[in-house]
């Protein structure tokens, strides 16, 4: 079985379409499906930030639920919007007031349906992806050796938000521990969330959140092919927003 594991599409619809395309998925009658019977993995914010977050709730949905050729696991992005649509007091910041900009002009009708199907795929996701046969697992950002095969408050806080320090940097960006530098599992773990121009590979982890939504990649991971396919962004450039762990 051969895994495309996708990184951060944060809204970007259009690039996510060009990604399907270059990894061979085709489209006939609105059903996907892959010649050699390739399987999707989404790692985690689906939505936020970008252009057209709605559609790719619904494309994801499609997938996974419907048609069962995909697998997802939440971003710190996701909890949050599922927070939102269960009607706790959630601010609309950090990205999450462009997905409720695009929902709120939908018909009513629209707005239960799109709700309706993220609730579902949110409670049905794992927190993360755990492959004992294949050795690999599949995190939002990531997950420490001694983690692994738990799920407990302290691990979901780290699958969603990585190794925080509670600090901020100049740009008040988050500052979080280079977790992966210290790992030396066997499993492999891909994640996303901090973005890279290049996606970083070190120690059997592989960081893919190539910073679509803010103008770089739209990248995937192939399993256990290891091998990296990605698409440009449409978005404009932010070189700020890119973290250099060199």
């Amino acid at each position: 079985m051969q895994f495309d594991i996708i990184g951060d599409i944060h809204g970007c619809y259009d690039e996510l379409l060009d990604l399907l395309k270059q990894l061979c998925y085709q489209q006939k009658n609105g059903q996907y499906s892959h010649p050699e019977g390739n399987k999707l993995v989404f790692l985690g914010d689906l939505t936020d930030r970008g252009p057209n977050s709605i559609a790719v709730i619904q494309l994801v949905y499609q997938l996974v639920i419907e048609q069962k050729i995909a697998y997802y696991v939440p971003g710190n992005h996701c909890n949050k919007l599922y927070r939102y649509f269960l009607g706790n007091q959630v601010q609309k910041k950090h990205g999450l007031e462009t997905t409720v900009a695009e929902w709120e002009k939908l018909d009513i009708n629209q707005k239960e349906d799109v709700q309706e199907k993220f609730m579902t795929l949110y409670e049905k996701a794992p927190l993360y992806l755990y492959c004992k046969d294949m050795k690999f697992i599949v995190a939002h950002a990531g997950i420490k050796e001694g983690f692994i095969g738990q799920n407990n408050s302290r691990v979901k806080s780290f699958v969603l938000y990585g190794d925080v320090t509670g600090k901020t940097d100049h740009h008040g960006k988050p500052v979080r521990r280079d977790w992966a530098k210290h790992y030396h599992g066997e499993f492999w773990i891909i994640y996303g969330h901090t973005p890279v121009l290049e996606p970083r590979q070190i120690n059997q982890t592989i960081n893919i959140d190539t910073g679509c939504v803010f103008g770089n990649r739209l990248t995937a991971f192939q399993f256990p092919k290891q091998n990296i396919v990605s698409v440009p962004s449409k978005q404009p450039f932010q070189s700020d927003r890119f973290t250099d762990f060199t």
